[in-house]
């Protein structure tokens, strides 16, 4: 199936999948960013979209159903790992499969700045990014880092507001997108899925009600140790590796602290033999000790 438009003569074309269309509007121009802005458009209608040469013109060569349900094997690999899916009816996991997709980005991207809207709820599939936000004089604050095989960014879709923190890649990074349309539609059908969501908001709640009082009341190590120990939480970072890849710099991010008493910090942490610094990433070594000190004085 073939659909053509001319730039210069105007009009519309009418995309339809399963009874579900979309319309793109007149007048796209075949350069880089219109190109760009179509593609995010239509993502969610799994159509693939190659642009011909000639002036003036395109083409959208729209693929099959049972090409576009087909997801790549670390995508299908995140799902088979998570607990959620499995719940999910023969027709909701259909309208997943139809409906999520994938996107890579290298580390440093910013994938969602601050202020955008909250469309979408995502999975890591690789790589690690962090939450954070920028202040009017460049002050960084970083709320949280995200490993791969989590699921996050729920609550901003359940707000309804634009996100109010950056998404950012610390490694190479690739993320799976669920439209909030079926965020939401997945939260109306399946009680299994709903009650995943409420886990995951109540985890997170706990956590940073518990990194204000650590900030607040622990000394430099604990904190430190704090942070860590919170990328391993079994509910929401259910997939983390023991080799973190956090320089020091994210590390002091992570735990309000300066770079100075993060490196102390670490110090301390390795000579109890609870981790091990190495270039760019560390090295958990006993976590239960590690999470047994970050809670030492309670």
């Amino acid at each position: 199936m073939e659909a053509c438009h001319s730039v210069t003569t105007g009009g519309c074309i009418s995309l339809n999948r399963n009874a579900r269309s979309y319309v793109a509007e007149q007048d796209y121009a075949p350069d880089q960013q219109r190109i760009q802005e179509l593609e995010a458009r239509i993502n969610n209608f799994d159509i693939a979209i190659y642009f011909t040469g000639y002036i003036g013109q395109y083409r959208m060569h729209i693929s099959s159903s049972a090409s576009a349900m087909s997801l790549s094997p670390e995508l299908t690999t995140l799902l088979e790992k998570s607990r959620w899916p499995a719940t999910l009816t023969a027709d909701q996991m259909d309208r997943l499969r139809h409906d999520i997709y994938e996107k890579s980005f290298p580390s440093g991207a910013i994938i969602y700045p601050r202020g955008t809207p909250a469309d979408h709820w995502f999975g890591l599939i690789e790589g690690m990014i962090k939450v954070d936000t920028v202040a009017q004089d460049g002050r960084s604050t970083t709320f949280a880092g995200v490993p791969s095989g989590s699921w996050f960014g729920e609550g901003a879709v359940l707000k309804n507001e634009p996100r109010p923190y950056s998404i950012v890649a610390i490694r190479d990074s690739k993320l799976a997108f669920v439209p909030k349309q079926t965020f939401e539609w997945l939260l109306q059908q399946s009680t299994s899925f709903s009650r995943f969501v409420i886990d995951q908001l109540n985890w997170r709640c706990g956590y940073y009600v518990a990194l204000v009082e650590n900030r607040r009341l622990r000394e430099a190590s604990a904190r430190v140790a704090f942070c860590l120990s919170e990328l391993f939480n079994p509910q929401l970072y259910p997939s983390t590796e023991q080799t973190l890849p956090l320089s020091q710099e994210e590390i002091g991010r992570l735990s309000g602290l300066s770079r100075q008493n993060t490196n102390k910090a670490l110090r301390e942490l390795a000579d109890m033999k609870l981790l091990s610094v190495e270039y760019g990433s560390v090295v958990i070594l006993d976590l239960p000790r590690l999470r047994k000190f970050a809670h030492h004085d309670e």
